[in-house]
């Protein structure tokens, strides 16, 4: 059995004097809501597991890049993963759909009944432990925001819109609408609108564009977004998750979801703290349910594409129409 640098020290031969340490990484900052409840969930665990597990907690990709983190939980580096999914599609898509389906669901608590009660989670799980991890949790901080100089009314509005993209999956859907997006590095995302090099982008939720400077220079803004909500995972290496004794498991994961729930409360309050400061100086469009339809069936071909020759991408892909069409966001599911 792998242990990894979990150390677990048997007292008194008993399972419930067990010490258990564990060395997780995270890729926030401990200052941001994401951090601060990554740091509740370290505290309940330790709290009721009586002093049993102890948590080292590594933030801001203190040990390994934020990319690199999935490889060394599996490589027993550390233990955990609290990092992205979406950083792993270069070894299979199918991790783009359990991080960001993009387009598909307008809420995270949408993407949260997937996974747990719409068959997402034994996918996702099918995925995760064929890599030799294990799915805690999702964290979902919320619906990010489209950013750009001019009016942004509708998917009309896409045509010819030059803007920052991250790479891969987002890009092939914006340009099936008819937008032009630019990959551009997260940090210089300010810089390249300053300059005119793009004239928007898509960067993060509203109170985080406001924190990057965004809207001194984009006056026009997509809320509530519906294009792009990022799951951030709670993922441990599955062979230390095989050797926790059962009632610590089902410590960590009851503490996991509800640092899940509480990270996408508190955003959803920021969120829409910043957008009431920000009325009169930014323009926010709420698009309409037919142009949410329009954009999504852009997506889906995406999604399609993007999925193409990996059976486990496939599966997640009609997985989630068949929950859409279930929840009435599209017409037609599975296929």
């Amino acid at each position: 059995m792998i242990v990894a640098t979990a150390t677990i020290v048997a007292g008194l031969g008993s399972a419930s004097a067990q010490e258990i340490t564990l060395r997780i990484q995270n890729h926030q900052s401990p200052e941001s809501l994401s951090g601060k409840n990554i740091a509740q969930w370290q505290d309940d665990v330790e709290t009721m597991s009586g002093g049993r597990v102890k948590i080292e907690m590594f933030y801001s990709s203190a040990i390994v890049k934020s990319v690199e983190t999935f490889d060394a939980a599996i490589n027993g580096i550390v233990d955990g993963d609290f990092t992205n999914g979406s950083y792993q599609t270069g070894k299979d898509p199918a991790f783009q759909f359990v991080s960001d389906i993009m387009g598909g669901y307008e809420t995270p608590w949408q993407m949260y009944a997937w996974l747990y009660n719409g068959g997402g989670l034994e996918l996702v799980q099918k995925l995760y432990n064929s890599y030799g991890m294990y799915l805690l949790a999702w964290q979902v901080p919320g619906m990010e925001s489209l950013n750009a100089a001019k009016p942004l009314r509708g998917p009309e509005d896409l045509k010819d819109w030059k803007f920052r993209s991250p790479p891969g999956l987002e890009t092939q859907i914006f340009q099936n609408l008819g937008a032009s997006p630019v990959v551009i590095d997260f940090t210089e995302v300010f810089t390249s609108l300053e300059t005119g090099i793009i004239d928007g982008a898509d960067a993060s939720n509203a109170s985080t564009n406001r924190s990057l400077g965004i809207y001194d220079l984009a006056k026009h803004s997509t809320y509530p977004g519906f294009h792009s909500m990022p799951a951030d995972h709670f993922a441990l290496n599955l062979e230390v998750w095989k050797s926790l004794p059962e009632d610590i498991q089902r410590i960590m994961e009851v503490a996991a979801q509800k640092a899940s729930f509480r990270t996408t409360l508190d955003y959803s309050v920021d969120i829409q703290k910043t957008v009431n400061e920000l009325a009169g100086d930014v323009t926010f469009y709420d698009w309409s349910p037919e142009d949410r339809a329009t954009f999504r069936e852009g997506a889906r071909k995406a999604w399609a594409s993007f999925a193409e020759g990996s059976d486990a991408a496939e599966e997640l892909v009609q997985s989630h129409l068949a929950f859409m069409k279930q929840i009435g966001l599209v017409t037609s599911g599975a296929e």
